[in-house]
Formats: C-alpha cells, structure tokens, sequence
C-alpha cells in the first residue's frame, strides 16, 4: 500500500529532552515497503549516559545492558547508513527528530535525514474522533494486538509500521489510487488545504 520506501524510527532514550542531555539508549529502524516490513536495523546504544532508576522500569533496559552495547558513534553511524536517502516516519516525529539530530552534533556525524513524517499528525486527521492518538489507543481502533507499557524500540516499530500501512491502505481507498506515497502521507500530515477524511470502515 505504500508506493515507495520509507523507514519507521523509534528511539527509547533517558528522559524526553535532548536538549537537557538526556541521550538514546535503544534504536529500532523499520524499512517498510508496499504492505510489509522489508528491512529492519536494531540496536542497544551505550552513549556514556546513566539511566534512572524509573526508566529502567519504565522501558525494562538496564544499566548493565547499556553498558555492554555499542557506542553512540558506531551505532548512529550505522543507523544513518541503514536510513540512506529514504524518509523516515515516526511517532510524536519531533521527539525522534529531535533526538536525532542533537545525537549526531554531538557525534560529529552528518545529518541528511530530510523532515520526518509524523505517523499522529495523520492520524489525528485520520480519526479524529478518538480521544488519544498514542499507539494503543491507534492499535485498538484498527484491530491490531499491542501490548501496553512494552517500551520497547522494536515493539513500538513494528506497531507504528503496521498502523502506518494501515492508514496507507485507508487513504489509498478514499484516494483511489494504486497506491499512497510518503510525499503523500507527508501533505496530508502537514498541509492545512486538506480536508479530514472521515473514518473508512
């Protein structure tokens, strides 16, 4: 349902901030494509960063578990390879966006990663009736399983892709096309001449 390839992103950091310092300690990269996952990129990050004690339960990784992963530099390195010159999808896009580029300045790596699609800004539009857009919430409108409190970065990955796709094939009905383009999705997130789309069945 999607016509050309995108990557979905999600990071489990320290704290919500980047700016405050707080760092990536779990990536998960989903390269999606027609109606499937085709390629994926998973990793813990040791960025030096230590974690506190309510993320540790909130996201279930550890201290130790950060300490034996790789560093900062490989894995954003590897991630930017693996990324290449798709556009990446996320949640809540300005959270990952964000961590992404305060984590490559400070790793002197080169951001090329253009604007993010945020898989809520088309949701909201999608389903404006529902009270929250959060994964969940999105899963259960759609009939798809999901686990609550996961917080996991490939966990949360795979959920965005498959409502991603979901929402493909939703806006591919109501557009009658063969199929959506990230451009696409990318101006009915953003673009403020477009009008809702009413919930298809």
């Amino acid at each position: 349902m999607l016509s050309d390839t995108a990557i979905v992103l999600d990071f489990e950091t320290t704290g919500l901030d980047a700016d405050e310092g707080h760092r990536v300690t779990e990536i998960a990269a989903l390269r999606v494509r027609g109606d499937r996952v085709v390629g994926r990129f998973e990793s813990l990050v040791n960025s030096g960063a230590r974690i506190p004690g309510y993320i540790a339960k909130f996201t279930g990784i550890t201290q130790t578990m950060i300490d034996n992963a790789p560093d900062a530099a490989r894995v954003f390195r590897q991630l930017l390879a693996f990324i290449g010159t798709d556009k990446v999808i996320a949640h809540n896009a300005w959270f990952d966006e964000g961590f992404l580029a305060r984590e490559c300045e400070r790793l002197g790596l080169p951001n090329s990663v253009p604007e993010f699609v945020c898989s809520v800004r088309i949701a909201r539009r999608l389903f404006p009736e529902l009270k929250s857009h959060a994964l969940g919430s999105l899963a259960s409108r759609l009939g798809m399983p999901f686990m609550p409190g996961a917080h996991c970065a490939g966990v949360d990955a795979s959920v965005t892709a498959s409502i991603v796709l979901r929402m493909c094939e939703l806006l591919r009905a109501r557009l009658a096309t063969p199929g959506v383009d990230v451009a696409t999705l990318h101006r009915f997130a953003t673009s403020a001449d477009v009008d809702p789309i009413a919930t298809a069945a």
